[in-house]
């Protein structure tokens, strides 16, 4: 069969067959055009002038195209003289599904294009949409599960949230660390989102393509760190598996190696570790081979480095070695701004593939204010989930959801409230009022009973102020 569309067959669609297929075309489309060699309409029938809101079709005859249809992808077809089979075309807030076809003389000469309206609505597309965008999120969704699976990363710096100064300066130090090919100390306490923030710097920096390895010191036991670093020699002792198992730094190559609480790393390991990055070298155990490795590290940790050094428990040449580059990551409580927008996208990871929303009011995150936090956003995101669990209204938190399952120590003492400005007396003193009620609802742990009897208010008089705040 002919290949009608190729660079070095220009016969292509003739006008006498374009003339013969025209009316069924026409009579199967919403509109039809033709242009001529310069783009210019020859011809436009009176359903797709209506459609482009024309008027008189005679009325644009001789026109360049676009003047007339301005996102028109014609020019193009007579440029380049292959056909536009299936395109979504936008003119005056509408979408039409068009189809546009070159034709030539009998010499191969382009003479023209015509186009064709095959639908002026979307909505009979709506299942071919429909399933493109459940294609598109089961890609999405094995992306994420095969990340887990491999060396990538599933986080990227916006998923470090937080609006407040700290989580800003966070990100600022971040995208500086991803710009230099530097290694990074990540100084936080647990749960407080360091190896989320490892990964987003790596997924940012030249080495993104490249295997990003993460490894916690803390969970190997000391007699194993060895080989779970440098790599294990055949036969390097009894038991041992006959082939070269490979260690983090040698499956991180290229890439980035994560040490996740580097200060519970035994001494010993230490000043092997040191030699290796100094050195860009490492020694596989059981080898009197040394192989050379590049890899940039990001090391974490919730441990007092410069303490351990004082005692003598971390050397503080590799402490300088790892720390150029410090990111100190504030804990929860000393960004409590950030609570808002942390429980939407905590809920909305919680939800996903779910069939409840998750949703928290103001008066939940308030409650949520009052604690201190000692575990952070990962303890943030189990009580939110426990809240979800439990609650009744359909995924929407509020201030006695959250108290059901916040713990019982950790609250906060009033003094620790940001002072308000300075405002009217009126709202002053509403402000004020609305203050020293959820204070109560805090340290009677939900009971409105007994948060009254604390303010002084009978429960009928606190229910009526509780609807204004609302």
């Amino acid at each position: 069969m002919t290949e009608l569309f190729t660079d070095n067959n220009k016969s292509g669609l003739t006008r006498d067959l374009i003339e013969a297929l025209f009316p069924m075309f026409e009579e199967a489309s919403a509109g039809a055009i033709a242009v001529d060699h310069e783009s210019r309409i020859t011809w436009i029938n009176s359903s797709y002038s209506h459609l482009l809101g024309l008027g008189d079709p005679k009325a644009v005859i001789g026109k360049l195209v676009r003047q007339v249809i301005p996102h028109t992808r014609m020019p193009e077809v007579v440029e380049s003289g292959k056909p536009l089979l299936l395109d979504i075309m936008e003119h005056n807030q509408q979408q039409l599904v068009v189809t546009r076809l070159p034709f030539y003389d009998d010499e191969g000469r382009i003479m023209g294009a015509v186009a064709f309206v095959l639908y002026d609505d979307l909505q009979p597309l709506t299942p071919l949409v429909a399933k493109y965008r459940r294609l598109h999120q089961d890609l999405a969704a094995a992306r994420k599960a095969l990340a887990k699976k491999t060396r990538g990363t599933r986080y990227n710096l916006a998923d470090f949230v937080g609006a407040s100064p700290a989580a800003l300066e966070v990100k600022r130090r971040a995208r500086l660390a991803a710009g230099r090919d530097m290694p990074v100390l990540l100084l936080g306490e647990t749960g407080t989102g360091k190896e989320v923030l490892a990964q987003a710097i790596h997924s940012v920096s030249i080495r993104a393509e490249k295997p990003f390895v993460g490894v916690n010191v803390a969970a190997i036991p000391d007699n194993l760190l060895e080989a779970e670093f440098f790599g294990v020699a055949p036969g390097a002792y009894t038991g041992a598996d006959r082939r070269t198992r490979e260690g983090k730094f040698q499956l991180a190559n290229g890439g980035t190696l994560f040490l996740d609480e580097v200060g519970d790393m035994p001494l010993p390991l230490q000043a092997k570790l040191l030699r290796a990055l100094q050195e860009g070298e490492i020694e596989p155990l059981g080898s009197n081979k040394v192989a050379s490795v590049d890899v940039r590290v990001i090391a974490a940790t919730s441990r007092n480095l410069e303490a351990m050094i004082a005692e003598g428990e971390f050397r503080s040449d590799l402490y300088y070695r790892l720390n150029v580059l410090e990111i100190p990551i504030p804990p929860l409580r000393d960004r409590l701004a950030d609570l808002g927008v942390l429980c939407e996208a905590l809920l909305g990871e919680i939800c996903d593939g779910l069939e409840i929303r998750g949703e928290i009011t103001d008066a939940g995150v308030a409650a949520l204010g009052g604690y201190d936090w000692p575990g952070n956003i990962r303890e943030l995101r189990n009580v939110l989930e426990r809240a979800l669990t439990m609650g009744e209204d359909g995924g929407l938190l509020d201030a006695d959801a959250i108290f059901k399952v916040l713990p019982r120590s950790g609250n906060r003492s009033a003094s620790s409230l940001v002072p308000q400005p300075v405002r009217p007396l009126a709202k002053t003193l509403a402000n004020a009022e609305a203050q020293a009620i959820e204070e109560a609802l805090v340290a009677s742990r939900g009971n409105r009973t007994r948060a009254a009897k604390m303010l002084g208010i009978s429960r009928s008089v606190l229910y009526e102020k509780l609807a204004k705040m609302s």
